[in-house]
């Protein structure tokens, strides 16, 4: 039975901001692109959410209760609890993950 994937509104906002910057700086149709494909991420963490790794920033502080897949440059984090998969985080690995992920998932 598939998991549910669920998107938490951080995760949602993330979306949204990530389809509008790349159709003003690219094109409606990449941002369209990368949507979709996002969406084929999500539809394969229902079937399967602990393919994923552990993000190395939080792994080096011993934290496993957050997984992550990519489709670069972007990275999804999700957490998976029960039989449901709650997507955190949809950014660009490029950032500076660590203020993200501690100011996102542990100061939550």
């Amino acid at each position: 039975m598939p998991f549910a994937v669920l998107l938490t509104n951080d995760a949602a906002r993330d979306l949204v901001v990530l389809y509008d910057y790349i159709a003003l700086h690219d094109t409606p149709k990449e941002a369209d692109y990368v949507l979709e494909q996002i969406e084929k991420a999500f539809s394969r963490l229902s079937e399967f959410p602990e393919r994923g790794d552990y993000p190395k920033e939080l792994a080096a502080l011993g934290i496993r209760e957050y997984r992550e897949i990519f489709f670069k440059p972007y990275r999804i984090i999700y957490r998976i609890l029960d039989k449901e998969v709650y997507v955190l985080l949809i950014v660009d690995g490029r950032r500076d993950m660590q203020r993200l992920l501690q100011r996102r998932l542990l100061d939550a």
